[in-house]
């Protein structure tokens, strides 16, 4: 296969509309810079131009753009385009926004004009630039053309007109349709003005300029065809990627509290001075995962599917890793994480690890959790991997826990006193009896009812309570805090 045509395995996505005479002849010359010997090996591209109700040149055009465009992209992202090609350097001015909500690279147009012109024009330093008052205003080509290397010229009004906005914007301009007479006298005096300037060379800073070069007739300066320096760029493949942002994605909803008190403890271990520095999140509230315990403990509908559709639908939302901040939802770990492209953060096995470095003389570890997570011995296993002993209530006791967890009064009621702190702590009177230390608090609904961290027995006895959903939380700061490093 020709490297053309591998290049053409590529799927282009033009957002068209927002200039469609301009769109179309940037359409044209993609195909033109497409170095192909068959119509076999021209690249797939998708040019989508719907009505864009949005006008002018300034702000208060710009929030319909945003939207308009980002929608395109959305649209592109589901039919498999693989680049995105945006022909309107006014869009350019908040092109991180956009880039920041996707993962497609989006074909950047100054960046393309900058590099066109260091290799065209290598001695070039001072650079005529026609764009509109609101580009110039946002300073898009100051941003790549920087000093010292360049100096950025714009033609200078003619009284109260700006040639240049006027040629394109104007009531006969180009955008109306005006490929001649007024619209090319104002841009040739504009460019007649660069030259004034001492310019080397000059940038159309709109795609709708491409349109009339030819009638504005020889100039005393090089002029650049943005639109084909934009297409040949796009060609070349030389848009990159964008950075991406490391994605948590969530399983919420197993239970609802524990997921609000899991986010919260996420955003309370991020290094953070401003609300940009802490970690994005993809949250799937599902509370309509069937009761994990209810199917472990007795006739409760499988879990599997729903746990394993929640995490495809994060997944397929990008996220980099899983956090499942429910200890019993770990029984069913094991069975989906073959089927998954990206890793759940074992919460049972962070937890064991923590234990093992905090208490290293650690030999028995209390255990409270529900009944259908004692009783599939994930927490059993998971300590025995590491020399450490579970120890858990007897019956009586782990019946109040579950009273503690799921009763009339219990914390997925809604209740955080009163009965179910009383049944939770009598359990822990019992462990204490046992002889243990450290208990862990393995329903992530269980630090609620007692978030301190530490428990003092009727006898004295200071028990410490370590709470997976904390170390959970660390952890996946940790992985996300490693990929910005």
């Amino acid at each position: 296969m020709s490297a053309a045509l591998m290049k053409s395995r590529r799927k282009l996505g033009v957002v068209g509309g927002l200039g469609p005479l301009a769109s179309a002849d940037v359409f044209f010359k993609l195909v033109k810079a497409t170095p192909a010997l068959s119509d076999a090996e021209h690249a797939d591209i998708i040019f989508e131009q719907r009505p864009f109700r949005g006008s002018g040149s300034g702000s208060a055009a710009t929030t319909e753009r945003k939207l308009y465009i980002f929608d395109m992209i959305r649209d592109f992202e589901k039919r498999g385009v693989s680049t995105i090609v945006l022909p309107c350097f006014l869009s350019h001015t908040f092109i991180d926004e956009l880039k920041a909500n996707t993962s497609l690279p989006i074909a950047n147009i100054v960046e393309a004009v900058r590099s066109h012109v260091q290799r065209k024009f290598p001695d070039a330093k001072r650079i005529g630039v026609l764009a509109s008052d609101y580009v110039r205003e946002m300073r898009l080509f100051k941003q790549y053309f920087s000093a010292p290397r360049f100096e950025v010229v714009h033609p200078r009004a003619l009284g109260d007109t700006d040639l240049v906005t006027q040629a394109v914007y104007g009531a006969d301009g180009i955008k109306s349709g005006n490929l001649g007479g007024r619209a090319v006298a104002l841009l040739r005096a504009a460019c007649d003005d660069l030259t004034d300037q001492g310019v080397d060379v000059i940038v159309p800073g709109m795609t709708e300029i491409a349109l009339v070069a030819e009638e504005m007739g020889p100039l005393k300066v090089p002029l650049v065809d943005s639109n084909m320096a934009y297409a040949q760029y796009v060609v070349s493949d030389r848009s990159g990627s964008p950075d991406r942002v490391f994605k948590v994605g969530v399983v919420g909803g197993v239970g609802p509290a524990a997921t609000i008190d899991f986010l919260n403890k996420i955003v309370r271990n991020t290094p953070a001075s401003r609300d940009q520095d802490h970690i994005k999140l993809l949250v799937e509230q599902n509370p309509q995962i069937p009761d994990r315990t209810e199917n472990l403990v007795g006739n409760g509908a499988d879990p599997t599917i729903s746990l394993y559709a929640t995490c495809k639908k994060l997944e397929d939302g990008e996220a980099d890793l899983i956090a499942i901040p429910c200890n019993t939802a770990h029984a069913f770990v094991d069975r989906i994480q073959p089927y998954l492209g990206i890793p759940i953060v074992n919460m049972l096995t962070v937890t064991v690890g923590y234990l093992r470095e905090a208490f290293p003389g650690l030999r028995d570890v209390g255990v409270l959790a529900t009944s259908g997570t004692i009783d599939s011995g994930v927490y059993r296993k998971a300590l025995e991997s590491r020399g450490l002993r579970q120890v858990a209530p007897g019956p009586a006791l782990q019946a109040r826990v579950m009273d503690a967890i799921y009763g009339k009064k219990g914390v997925k009621a809604g209740f955080t006193t009163g009965e179910c702190q009383e049944d939770l702590a009598a359990a822990v009177e019992g462990l204490i009896a046992a002889g243990v230390e450290v208990i862990v608090l393995g329903c992530t609904e269980l630090p609620m009812l007692l978030p301190d961290g530490e428990f003092i027995g009727g006898n004295g006895v200071r028990v410490r309570l370590v709470d997976p959903t904390e170390v959970l939380a660390r952890q996946c700061v940790a992985h996300a805090m490693g990929a910005a490093d």
